[in-house]
């Protein structure tokens, strides 16, 4: 299959990164699809992925995220290690050789595909199963909601690969967990169960795996229950509030709300 011809359909074909991109009325699923490799992600699964946010779909109001196979992603794709690197990829070795511009381009060109998860205008939910490592572990974070089975096994492997999380992952970890468990997590990249993940708020629910699908689509009506314009405004109230003063928020929710009553009764 082509790449225009994926596109046509839905998705993109597995020389964009294994990815399958599916759109249905208001939800789109994006679907890793190397399960023969535990979904190891690549640079190309990260352009695949920024390529998806460019050309969403307007009406698309919910993203979900998932893992064809038993696990969601086990992370990097080791070649990425090698000197040979992924064919027509290159290496982590070529990348360290960029001058700093070029780096620091092909590293934000990366992040973009996960950046954009976060859109107000839309909520995205991981469907988490079996391993999300790394990579895996910082798309499922890049997520609004996550949805896990039983069997998750969370790990931020990076450092003790000598790495960084570099996919956008250490903020909202931070932000879920706190700053001394997000610490604990990362700095002894150990792995981090179904019930912990919950207990932690890491994960919205826990589900035995065979209900994923099903929480997911429970989830989904629910999200899709209430008024579009609504949720975007509270989503953009909700994501400002950690920066702002009390009076700065109230002020945000006089103003979007202002907008939302003008909307309806204007």
């Amino acid at each position: 299959m082509t790449e225009a011809q994926a596109q046509q359909r839905g998705g993109f074909a597995e020389a964009d990164g294994g990815l399958r991109f599916e759109v249905d009325g208001e939800i789109a699923t994006i679907t890793l699809d190397r399960a023969e490799k535990r979904n190891a992600q690549t640079f190309a699964t990260w352009s695949a992925l920024a390529r998806i946010g460019e050309n969403l779909p307007e009406q698309v109001r919910v993203v979900v995220v998932k893992g064809e196979g038993p696990s969601f992603s086990a992370g990097i794709d080791l070649r990425m290690f090698t000197p040979e690197g992924v064919p027509g990829q290159g290496s982590f070795g070529s990348t360290a050789k960029l001058p700093n511009e070029r780096f620091e381009q092909r590293l934000g060109q990366a992040q973009q595909g996960f950046l954009w998860l976060r859109r107000p205008e839309i909520v995205s939910i991981a469907a988490v199963q079996g391993h999300a490592i790394g990579a895996g572990f910082q798309l499922a974070l890049a997520c609004d909601l996550r949805i896990v089975a039983d069997d998750v096994k969370f790990c931020m492997k990076e450092p003790a690969l000598g790495l960084v999380p570099d996919l956008t992952g250490t903020k909202p970890l931070v932000e879920l967990v706190g700053l001394a468990k997000a610490i604990d997590i990362c700095l002894t990249a150990r792995i981090v169960e179904a019930d912990e993940a919950l207990r932690i708020g890491l994960a919205e629910k826990v589900v035995a795996g065979g209900d994923l699908a099903k929480a997911v689509e429970d989830k989904i009506a629910e999200l899709l229950s209430v008024n579009r314009d609504a949720a975007v405004a509270t989503k953009r109230l909700l994501q400002g509030a950690r920066s702002r003063s009390l009076e700065e928020q109230s002020k945000a929710e006089g103003l979007e709300q202002a907008a939302r009553l003008r909307a309806l009764f204007g």
